[in-house]
């Protein structure tokens, strides 16, 4: 921030939909910025959107706009590479949380399908997990209401239009 602050640039938070959901993010770490242009994007859209940006048809859309096309913007090793915090030796993301194709689509579920846990369960996932993961939505609230503005995207972004108390239990 100090960097972009000296620059007179903005900072740009890298959180997405899913580590905002859950709180698999860090308050003054990656959490920091002015704008979170990803934060209504799932993991799994993040993912996507990666893989497109080093395609053939991101390629042509280079071209068409005239920037530069000989060099991959993300690049294979990140895309390839397995989702991980890094705050450890060998932490991987799935340690402690479902893949993303199974939360991102349980996350769906909940935020914007506004769906009840026998509907979920209804859709094949387990209670045990769904239960988590409404654990870890409730308890990473504080976070999100710390979190930089997000672009919306979604019919439900975890930004402005998301009210869930932080102090009582609902």
């Amino acid at each position: 921030m100090a960097l972009a602050n000296q620059e007179k640039h903005l900072l740009l938070s890298t959180g997405n939909k899913s580590e905002l959901a859950v709180g698999y993010c860090t308050l003054y770490g990656d959490m920091n910025g002015g704008l979170s242009v990803i934060g209504d994007l799932y993991k799994t859209n993040v993912f996507k959107l990666c893989n497109w940006l080093d395609s053939e048809d991101s390629i042509n859309r280079r071209k068409l706009y005239k920037l530069d096309t000989n060099v991959d913007i993300i690049g294979e090793n990140i895309r390839t590479k397995a989702p991980s915090a890094e705050l450890g030796p060998d932490q991987l993301d799935t340690d402690s949380l479902p893949p993303y194709s199974i939360l991102d689509n349980i996350l769906k579920g909940i935020i914007e399908e506004k769906k009840d846990l026998q509907q979920l369960e209804e859709d094949g996932y387990k209670k045990d997990l769904i239960l988590k993961i409404i654990s870890l939505i409730k308890k990473a609230e504080f976070k999100r209401k710390q979190a930089p503005p997000i672009l919306k995207l979604s019919s439900q972004s975890l930004g402005s239009d998301w009210r869930v108390p932080i102090a009582i239990s609902y």
